[in-house]
């Protein structure tokens, strides 16, 4: 909704600006000019991106345009979620957790957290690292090596729409210059005709140039920024299953663990420690109510 209101701004401020200073609007409607930038520059997407990259960029746009970002409630269920595994691994052995982590979608655990199960492949990270932790003998220096290698692996693939789009939007300005030259090409084939002709050829050419400009830097390179943002944010979720692992490795308790996770949450949208807790009492199939006072309480 916020990229349409700002397009709409957008568009708005540059056609009643021009308007507005005395210009003439229908002028700037040149289709043809349009055809040669936008298919140009969507043959040269074609040819500098393979197939999955060009689908992934219409994901991209779509998830950057509805805002798919996770909220609070994604949080608590990943939180949730490895809160279970842990507790399950400390009270019941890692041999009964075992059948859950090797089939998730049928396991009783994993399905009272049906966002986690929405987003496959942050499942698959889940289930290999608890895995490896399952199985033991496992260093926690090394599975963090891993983990970040694995993530650095899944942000590149995820940012490739990003990369993409921002190489269009530097192309885009000297597209514009090949459609302008086009249109001073036609010009100068009717230097014959009246100067008011001339003239509309002329402007019609700098249009393109115009449309070059515009589309890199007023749609372009903001939409590809959207998307890295979208995307990172995204990004979170990896970072908080890796940092609560990672220190149930080093021995914290569950609900330690947990806490390290969610530090790694952006202040907007970190939930509080009693939201943490009361989720993962509730997760457990106890009452929120039925909390363990800390320590120093009243």
């Amino acid at each position: 909704m916020l990229i349409i209101i700002g397009i709409i701004i957008t568009m708005a401020s540059l056609l009643g600006g021009f308007w507005a200073m005395g210009g003439h609007v229908p002028v700037i409607w040149q289709p043809w000019e349009f055809v040669i930038i936008g298919g140009t520059a969507f043959g040269t997407y074609i040819v500098a991106n393979s197939p999955s990259a060009i689908r992934d960029t219409g994901r991209a746009c779509l998830e950057a345009g509805m805002g798919k970002v996770p909220r609070q409630r994604d949080y608590l269920d990943v939180l949730g979620l490895l809160y279970m595994l842990m507790r399950d691994i400390r009270a019941k052995g890692r041999n009964e957790v075992e059948p859950h982590i090797d089939d998730p979608h049928n396991s009783e655990i994993f399905q009272r957290f049906p966002l986690v199960m929405k987003r496959p492949e942050l499942l698959q990270f889940i289930c290999d690292y608890m895995r490896l932790l399952v199985i033991g003998n496992a260093r926690s220096h090394e599975i963090e090596s891993l983990m970040d290698e694995e993530i650095e692996t899944i942000r590149r693939e995820r940012l490739k729409p990003y990369n993409a789009m921002m190489i269009l939007a530097e192309a885009l300005p000297a597209l514009g210059i090949v459609a302008a030259v086009l249109g001073v090409i036609k010009a100068m084939g009717a230097l014959d005709q009246s100067p008011q002709l001339l003239g509309s050829l002329i402007g019609a050419a700098l249009v393109g140039t115009f449309t070059g400009i515009f589309a890199s830097y007023g749609l372009v390179a903001p939409m590809a920024y959207k998307i890295k943002a979208t995307r990172e944010h995204q990004m979170r979720l990896y970072t908080i299953t890796k940092q609560t692992i990672l220190a149930f490795m080093n021995g914290a308790l569950p609900q330690i663990a947990l806490e390290h996770g969610r530090k790694a949450i952006s202040s907007y949208d970190r939930p509080s420690i009693d939201d943490v807790e009361n989720e993962t009492l509730a997760a457990a199939g106890r009452p929120a109510n039925d909390r363990v006072p800390s320590q120093g309480a009243a």
